[in-house]
């Protein structure tokens, strides 16, 4: 009975997953009337709009990409409209690369835009994968005017109208405290990890069984010792490496994150460590602090205003968790003494979590795909 429970909260989990929330990244300088612009949109939404995969192998070359070039420009410029002082600002490729970031390859279009007038506003309206992808974020950082202003594209967002030099230092902070919720949301490593740690929170471990907290306040101040202590450390690192202080390699960040994901989800079944998981949440959340960092550095930090941007990344990220274990816990305690949670969530669960790690782990390691997420 376990076994189809567990086959089935896999399937679940696959299904849930099979289309991560995806980013891309777009980047404005303006010098007078003319945007010189950077647009790195990933691989794999390029393949699900348009299609890369000639040969539908699974993996896509620089030659099936090459191939491709001026569909994937008309495809991305046709959903970019730039504007200045009511005037349309046309734009046009001008070259094609390709990079990698902390979630996998992306094609990098470069482009021009010019404008009628020196630029003093510009109104950016972006269009890319809203229609096939409803969860999709555009993240633009704008230059020009001796400033920086970075902003997100959504569904219910898909215009920002910015004006150059006025850069709010109260906009720049919210700015990256949303870049920061939003990553938390759909760092789906980070947020199994924390799910494993949290899952036998509202348990106790007897000689021979797991037993239900006595009191919401027991349970809470496991919560609240697990959740200081990954937050505390994931700020240690996510600082030093935003800071440019301690560099890891991607490949190996990524890899570490998801085998303390593993074992954070294999130590619920063969309890490793009991009594202390708020220290595994340090030691690992420095780890974790590193994949933050990768994804701060994919948004460009704005140097003029580095601590305010990077404070209120690593506070939106904070909000982001907060919000997930405020959902979780009280649920968490209504269902303590249940079947349900004690077999089905935390025997199950952590079995599921462990399965789908195991396979990011090697994924990060060999540098292969078995899992659509």
């Amino acid at each position: 009975m376990m076994r189809w429970l567990v086959i089935a909260l896999l399937l679940v989990s696959c299904g849930a997953w099979a289309h991560k929330p995806s980013d891309s990244y777009l980047t404005l300088k303006v010098d007078g009337a003319r945007v010189e612009g950077q647009w790195d949109i990933a691989l794999r939404d390029l393949d699900f709009a348009i299609g890369l995969d000639g040969n539908d192998d699974g993996a896509i070359t620089w030659g099936e990409l090459k191939a491709r070039h001026g569909d994937v420009a008309a495809y991305a410029l046709a959903r970019l409209k730039l504007a200045s002082a009511g005037a349309a600002c046309p734009t046009r490729a001008t070259g094609h690369l390709v990079d990698r970031h902390s979630d996998g390859a992306y094609a990098v279009l470069r482009f021009a835009a010019e404008c009628p007038a020196p630029i003093e506003t510009l109104k950016v309206s972006y269009g890319l994968l809203f229609d096939v992808d409803p969860q999709h974020k555009g993240l633009l950082r704008l230059e020009g005017g001796g400033s920086t202003a970075t902003g997100i594209f959504s569904p219910e967002k898909p215009t920002l109208e910015l004006k150059l030099g006025e850069v709010s230092r109260l906009s720049q902070f919210v700015e990256y405290g949303e870049h920061g919720v939003w990553h938390i949301w759909i760092g789906y490593d980070h947020i199994l990890f924390l799910l494993s740690l949290l899952l036998p929170a509202v348990l106790h471990r007897t000689r021979r069984h797991w037993a239900p907290v006595a009191t919401f306040g027991e349970g809470f101040w496991d919560v609240f010792r697990i959740v200081t202590s990954f937050t505390v450390a994931h700020s240690i690192t996510l600082s030093l490496a935003a800071l440019g202080v301690i560099e890891l390699p991607s490949r190996l960040v990524e890899s570490a994150i998801a085998a303390s994901v593993l074992l954070a989800a294999v130590n619920n079944l063969f309890l490793m460590v009991i009594g202390r998981r708020w220290l595994v949440a340090f030691v690992f959340g420095l780890i974790h602090g590193f994949g933050f960092a990768s994804v701060l550095a994919d948004l460009g930090l704005p140097r003029e205003a580095l601590l305010l941007a990077l404070l209120g990344f690593n506070l939106g990220v904070e909000v982001g968790q907060l919000a997930i274990v405020s959902v979780f816990l009280p649920l968490a305690y209504a269902m303590r003494k249940t079947w349900l949670y004690q077999k089905l969530l935390l025997v199950g669960g952590s079995l599921a979590i462990a399965a789908v790690a195991a396979s990011w782990m090697a994924e990060r390691i060999l540098d292969v795909k078995f899992l659509p997420f």
